[in-house]
């Protein structure tokens, strides 16, 4: 037994080896080797490139050469081991990655290109890295300025120098429909931000507009504007679409900037105690109006043409050159390009008359790009022909304005052939009636140019001999306006009759009741005794109340027997419902009632309503 034991650990363990390493195989062949590093720097500023690898078995590491870069550390290496559960999955992750601290020698736009590794005896580069460099912040070159800098942020004064919000547009002159892209960036100088919330946007009056998604983008990087480094961020991008001609204005955004601003200390032990070293100061910030100088577009547009606007490309093809009347043919149109592709109409198909024609299936896949919509839109235009023979169906045009040229395209596809066997059902040339389905009101009567000539008897009249004045025709107005006043007559008293409430519910006393004998009905046979004689109680009770209109709250057996003899039932009869109401409420606590009485009681209870229904009289 001990040596079975030790077997199936054996196995275990041989089981979690090869499972080990049949993922440590699977890991090597998702390896991920990364570069990082601030997109820009300032001269004189020390910053970090980072090369980053998704394993620690790494063989050999090679820096690319750093010629317009000083190297101050590096390569400096490092390991980080990590395991995640994600749905169930177990993995482990050791990254290691190689840092370099550098200092650029002089201004520009340098590219550091890919570092390698080599793992396993196979070779891996990493992405290459653009690096702009700025020149020295002339706001920072005296430690006075610096100083004052930092006096006008403690004293709770903001600069529009230090914190400003500029928009900027890819153009201002433009065609009609043409993409333009407007961006909103915050510039940050001697000041720390905290938070930054939209107050009011532009309604983009005259344009339509569409925004970029800019959750993936990085949120700050360092620019030179007017010879001094601002922190800046996008706080967001929109393509525009300008709808009409002349100069439009794009009104201010106004965005609410929080603004850490450092406290004034002049205790230390207070500083300590009250943890608290900055104030946050919110500050409202405006851009400038933008006007956009939109121009016509030129004469001489194709009579195609919806407002196309950009670069495209059309392509068709049919799912086949052969078919059967009253079998369905797909002819599938592919438009691709960059423009205002989500603006325009879709070319359309000239099929023969006697195609019945159905509305396009439409596809669009898109993405937001700077120049406008990129993508294509995929149309399928499906149609039935209802006839034999053989079909031309025309080039399918579509003309756009190309904003290279600066000239209206057309594009054309190639030509159709169709042929058309006789099918299941397809016309035969006598008569049949077609419709076409992208004009319900257009019809076309088929092979009946010349009508027959009417071949039987036609039975004449004499002229003088008219319908109009006879009394045939006199009937046709009085028998209905007599039925029509009969009807009134009829609807007035009996509107009037339920509008009486007391009449209502006498009407309706007896159907009532009978409602609740049904429901003691289905009492008795479900075994509820107490609720079934409620509900024979409440019947008998709710009949005579409804009937003599008398409120069930003023209802007694002494008055319940005198109304009665009033009302014209007699008085064995009005006796026998006292005595039924009597049985029921001695019946309702006795113990050890049967099926068989409660059947019994309520026979009688459903027998004395409608002997009472038949012989009252209500005044």
């Amino acid at each position: 037994m001990i040596k079975v034991i030790q077997k199936s650990k054996a196995l275990g363990l041989l089981l979690f080896i090869f499972l080990f390493s049949g993922h440590q195989l699977y890991a090597a062949d998702e390896i991920t080797f990364t570069a990082k590093a601030p997109s820009s720097v300032e001269m004189e500023s020390q910053f970090e490139v980072a090369y980053t690898v998704n394993t620690n078995q790494v063989n050999d590491f090679r820096a690319p050469s750093f010629d317009n870069f000083d190297v101050l550390i590096g390569p400096s290496r490092s390991v980080q081991s990590y395991t995640s559960i994600v749905n169930g999955k177990t993995s482990h992750v050791n990254n290691m990655t190689y840092t370099y601290i550098l200092m650029p020698k002089k201004e520009g736009t340098f590219t550091l290109p890919g570092a390698s590794v080599t793992i396993k005896g196979k070779s891996f580069t990493s992405n290459s890295l653009s690096i702009k460099v700025l020149p020295k912040d002339k706001s920072g070159n005296s430690n006075q300025q610096q100083g004052s800098s930092r006096s006008n942020a403690r004293g709770g004064q903001i600069s529009s120098s230090d914190l400003f919000l500029v928009g900027n547009l890819s153009k201002t002159k433009v065609f009609e429909q043409e993409a333009v892209l407007l961006t909103y960036k915050l510039y940050v100088a001697s000041v720390s931000v905290s938070s930054i919330r939209p107050v009011k946007i532009p309604d983009f009056s005259g344009f339509h507009s569409q925004e970029l998604d800019l959750s993936n983008s990085d949120r700050w990087d360092l620019e030179n504007y007017k010879g001094r480094n601002y922190r800046t961020a996008v706080l967001q991008q929109v393509v525009l679409y300008p709808q009409r001609s002349g100069k439009l204005t794009i009104e201010p955004a106004q965005y609410e900037v929080s603004v850490e601003q450092p406290m004034e200390i002049d205790d230390p032990f207070d500083a300590f105690f009250n943890m608290r070293t900055s104030n946050t100061v919110r500050k409202n910030i405006s851009s400038p109006n933008i006007t956009v100088d939109v121009s016509s577009l030129p004469s001489g547009k194709p009579l195609d043409f919806s407002g196309a606007v950009g670069n495209f490309n059309l392509s068709a093809s049919i799912n086949t050159q052969e078919v059967k009347a009253n079998e369905a043919i797909t002819i599938k149109l592919v438009l691709s390009g960059t423009g205002n592709i989500k603006l325009i109409s879709n070319p359309e198909v000239n099929f023969p008359s006697d195609f019945e024609i159905y509305d396009p299936k439409v596809e669009d896949q898109f993405r937001i790009t700077a120049n406008g919509l990129s993508g294509n839109r995929v149309i399928e235009y499906l149609a039935i022909p209802r006839h034999e023979g053989n079909f031309k169906i025309e080039p399918i045009k579509f003309s756009y304005f190309d904003l290279k040229s600066k000239s209206y395209k057309t594009l054309t596809t190639q030509e159709f052939s169709l042929k058309v066997t006789k099918g299941e059902g397809a016309g035969n040339g006598t008569g049949a009636v077609v419709g076409n389905y992208t004009n319900q009101e257009e019809l076309k009567i088929l092979a009946e140019d010349i009508r027959f000539i009417k071949m039987n008897d036609v039975e004449l009249y004499p002229r003088e001999q008219f319908f109009y004045g006879s009394w045939g025709y006199r009937l046709l107005f009085i028998i209905p306006s007599l039925v029509f006043l009969v009807f009134l007559i009829i609807y007035s008293k009996r509107v009037k009759q339920y509008s009486n409430t007391a009449f209502v519910k006498t009407k309706k006393a007896n159907k009532v009741a009978k409602s609740r004998m049904k429901s003691a009905a289905k009492l008795l046979h479900s075994g509820s005794k107490e609720l079934f004689y409620n509900e024979v109680l409440r019947g008998l009770w709710g009949y005579i109340s409804d009937k003599l209109t008398i409120p069930l709250s003023k209802l007694s057996k002494d008055n319940i027997e005198e109304e009665l003899n009033n009302s014209g039932v007699s008085p064995d009869l009005t006796a026998d419902f006292i005595r039924t109401l009597n049985e029921c409420e001695f019946a309702k606590f006795a113990p050890g009632e049967d099926d068989q009485a409660m059947d019994k009681i309520l026979q009688d209870a459903t027998e004395i309503i409608g002997r009472i229904e038949n012989s009252i009289k209500i005044n």
